[in-house]
């Protein structure tokens, strides 16, 4: 990918980047490879880790900017995504919620993903949207305290999950009438789903709140796929979008290998 098109900075995302060491050591891993801003998925195990665990957490963080964080989505790896939306566990989204907020206070992170959740089995789909503006409301009343905001992100490879294209969360995002609840746009799911990668640029452009980026097929780096990612994003600078944009893929053969479209001046920010 060449350097020119667009001048967005980019942010590391270390759920998925730098696995091939532990967690707490991924963020001076981003550092040495020259990131200077990071972002996670929900970085424990449970909606309320121990103390010590967030402590060890915050100073992994050292040397780098935390600039995005899920909030806690359930077990991933079996398939859940996300509590917005699920009825009766209201407490662990609640729960999450206060632990984020408290990283927030501690790192100054300012966004927070909030994954919608999936369809369940013998609950009314209308319930758990009225659960899930209920919930948005309030995580959105907390973030605005801070200056911070929630962004609604369409997921891919997930039957049961509600929002798969950038017009799904738009509508929640008018439903809601929030200022500060947004859609995060990653291209590889909205890929994958067949929807309209340019009507982010041309119709959804004042909704975005972060962008994230993995080739499809395959959600490996860019240059393995068929997407014009370079072009996509230099829409997207061009019509108004000036945040981050996330490296969110699975790197093949490692991290720093597949680090190579990005040139290491382009991987800080002064």
């Amino acid at each position: 990918m060449p350097e020119e098109g667009h001048s967005l900075p980019y942010v590391a995302n270390l759920s998925i980047l730098f696995k091939e060491v532990p967690l707490l050591e991924r963020a001076a891993a981003a550092r040495e490879a020259g990131f200077t801003d990071v972002e996670y998925w929900w970085p424990f195990d449970t909606a309320v880790p121990a103390r010590d665990e967030v402590d060890a957490f915050v100073k992994s963080l050292d040397g780098v900017h935390l600039r995005g964080l899920n909030f806690y989505a359930g077990d991933m790896a079996a398939g859940e995504r996300g509590l917005v939306s699920w009825i009766g566990r209201e407490t662990e989204f609640a729960d999450s919620l206060v632990v984020a907020l408290g990283i927030a206070e501690r790192t100054g992170c300012r966004s927070f993903n909030a994954l919608y959740g999936n369809r369940l089995d013998g609950e009314d789909p209308a319930k758990q949207d009225d659960l899930a503006r209920a919930h948005l409301d309030k995580a959105a009343d907390a973030a605005a305290k801070i200056g911070a905001q929630l962004v609604l992100e369409p997921l891919s490879g997930a039957d049961r999950y509600p929002l798969k294209t950038a017009a799904d969360a738009v509508a929640v995002l008018d439903d809601l009438g929030r200022d500060n609840v947004r859609l995060l746009a990653d291209l590889y799911h909205l890929a994958v789903n067949g929807d309209d990668l340019d009507a982010l640029a041309t119709t959804h452009i004042s909704r975005i709140g972060h962008v994230q980026i993995a080739d499809a097929p395959g959600r490996h780096q860019p240059g393995t796929g068929e997407l014009d990612i370079e072009g996509h994003l230099a829409k997207l600078q061009n019509a108004g979008y000036a945040g981050f944009v996330g490296i969110e893929y699975v790197p093949e053969p490692d991290t720093v290998t597949s680090l190579a479209w990005l040139p290491k001046t382009r991987r800080g920010r002064a």
